[in-house]
């Protein structure tokens, strides 16, 4: 690799490139020297609270210039990132706050409301860049390959989450594989929350190989706002949840056209929207990616172009540089191409392991018997097989952990956070599988009373939970059901039924039948009053972007997702829409 640390790599390309473009967002652009120039001022300052190497210290920013000034200045400090995500719930945040020991807080004047307690440790990015327009030399902090970089928070089956603890070689490993095109890597846009593990993609890979990153604009991203991004920024690359892939490529796969290579992973891959986005955009690159936080984001890939003849699954591909895969059986014996087994994956992208938790770490991050001694293996819990062209196929999970959006979520975790309200005495989440692989949630409640307000748990576990591991749907138990043997018995519980409240109130107008058709059908149920709200009948952030390109399509209009959340029912958008939106003149957005 060359570079012992991710501030080294990044000055060796200052060097070589100082005036080209690094980061753009919010009307802002930096040059490479511009942004490393900001980054040292930060990193000073970090210095002068008391920062010392190999502490970590909070990033609570929105996706902005200053968000990847604040990243880099922590670096430069010799600290370790920690990124923070405004749509944590605040008992989350301070959660993550507190396990790592209550360290300084980077953030901004909008993340600053998000009720984290200031201190005399807080700093604010754009006073602590106050400075910038005066050259100054980076701090001279000696940092190695194998120091911690950062601290990503993923769910744990156990009921808490994990920080796992990534070191610079493995960033340095994901951002210089051999894998990545420079060309088709040249403007990377940035669309994941920062606090995802892909954000390591976003950030280094551009960064550290000369190319820009842009800077999606905060908030919720619906399709009608991706299309304009990769247009107007002439994006050649982005990475999408195997769950945002599929709905794009449902309803708009044309606006990747321009793009060079789009990476997917996160959960199954869709063979059939492969299939559209290669259909729709034929000289694209499509890569399924596979990993975890706890290899640094990504051990395989490949790559897939046109002509494409989809196939009952999309293998995710062969280990990238410096990564070992072994497919082992219960006793970790190697099992033969074709058979299942559990995946352990090895090498340099190896994390350190998990904050504060040493016997976690011990149970997933084993010895590598394959191996010299004192090298390890991560157990990744996922149940794969080698195909015969030497390809990993992914089976499933081994464990009570699914992704869901592309995030990893432990089932006990949110069954924990359920209980947790005073109404329900269990909980029990079951996670049910669609026709293309993909998961939703659904969380089985018995009361203390004989009546459970569901719109109220509900909005107890949006101030608990992300909203990725919010369940879909609800469904109030007498009692679970058991077996013989005093287990719970999951084939008898009963399918969810997503239907309108009990106070049915239909259509009037024939603008309110084409908004309640669009919510029944991005629900799945059979219809939908214009009084129900999208999210309390189960809808999430995927099937409400699926919904908002429907009504953009069918009434000319350009809302976006936020207006989803903020109207959530029929009658809401319906009102908003006469009252605010004006018709659209779509033909700019049409491809060539």
């Amino acid at each position: 690799m060359g570079s012992r640390s991710i501030q080294e790599q990044f000055a060796r390309q200052v060097a070589q490139t100082p005036d080209a473009p690094a980061v753009s967002g919010d009307r802002v652009r930096l040059t490479y020297r511009q942004l490393d120039e900001r980054a040292n001022h930060l990193a000073h300052q970090l210095i002068s609270l008391g920062v010392r190497p190999g502490e970590p210290v909070a990033v609570l920013v929105t996706r902005s210039p200053e968000l990847v000034v604040a990243t880099l200045g922590v670096l430069k400090a010799g600290a370790v990132y920690m990124p923070l995500h405004n749509a944590h719930p605040l008992e989350a945040k301070q959660r993550f706050m507190d396990n790592a020991g209550r360290p300084v807080l980077l953030t901004d004047e909008e993340s600053r409301r998000a009720g984290l307690p200031v201190s005399k440790r807080t700093v604010l990015v754009d006073s602590a860049s106050a400075q910038r327009d005066r050259s100054v030399v980076g701090p001279n902090i000696d940092t190695r390959s194998d120091d911690l970089a950062c601290i990503i928070h993923t769910s744990g089956s156990e009921g808490l989450p994990r920080g796992v603890c990534v070191t610079h070689r493995g960033v340095l490993s994901v951002a210089l594989d051999s894998c990545w095109d420079t060309s088709s890597q040249d403007r990377v846009l940035m669309v994941a929350p920062y606090a995802a593990a892909v954000s390591t993609y976003e950030l280094w890979v551009p960064l550290l190989r000369g190319g820009h990153l842009v800077l999606a604009p905060p908030g919720r991203l619906d399709l009608g706002t991706l299309r304009r991004l990769i247009r107007d920024n002439e994006i050649t690359a982005v990475q999408l949840t195997s769950g945002l892939f599929r709905v794009l490529a449902d309803k708009a796969p044309d606006c990747l056209a321009t793009v060079g290579e789009v990476s997917t992973g996160g959960d199954v891959i869709s063979p059939s929207a492969v299939e559209r986005v290669l259909k729709a955009c034929p000289g694209i690159t499509v890569r399924p990616t596979y990993g975890a936080s706890e290899v640094t984001l990504f051990a395989t890939t490949t790559t897939v172009t046109a002509p494409y003849v989809p196939s009952t699954r999309v293998p995710v591909g062969r280990p990238m540089d410096n990564v070992q895969l072994y497919v082992l059986d219960e006793r970790l014996r190697p099992v033969g191409t074709g058979h299942v087994g559990e995946l352990y994956i090895a090498g340099e992208r190896l994390a350190r392991g998990y904050l504060g938790r040493p016997g976690l770490t011990a149970e997933r991050f084993v010895a590598n018997r394959f191996s010299g001694p004192g090298k390890r293996m991560y157990r990744s819990g996922d149940l794969v097989r080698w195909t015969t062209d030497d390809m990993i196929e992914f089976v499933g999970r081994a464990n009570d952990q699914v992704k869901i959006r592309g995030f990893r979520v432990g089932i006990a975790e949110v069954e924990a956070a359920l209980t947790t309200y005073p109404e329900i005495s269990e909980a029990l989440v079951v996670a049910r599988q669609d026709e293309d692989g993909h998961h939703t949630l659904v969380g089985y409640v018995v009361g203390r009373t004989d009546a459970v307000d569901i719109t109220a748990l509900r909005k107890h576990a949006e101030k608990v939970l992300p909203d990725y591991m919010i369940p879909a749907a609800f469904v109030v138990l007498d009692s679970l059901p058991l077996t013989p043997n005093g287990k719970v018995d999951r084939r008898a519980l009963p399918e969810p039924v997503l239907a309108g409240s009990s106070t049915y109130q239909p259509p009037s107008t024939a603008q309110q039948e084409t908004l309640c058709s669009a919510f029944a059908n991005a629900l799945g149920v059979a219809e939908v009053g214009v009084n129900d709200s999208f999210f309390e009948l189960g809808g999430q952030s995927l099937s409400g972007i699926r919904l908002i390109q429907t009504v953009n399509e069918a009434l000319s209009v350009e809302l976006t997702l936020d207006h989803l959340f903020e109207f959530p029912t029929v009658t809401e958008l319906d009102q908003y829409l006469l009252e605010q939106a004006e018709p659209v003149d779509r033909s700019q957005d049409e491809p060539n």
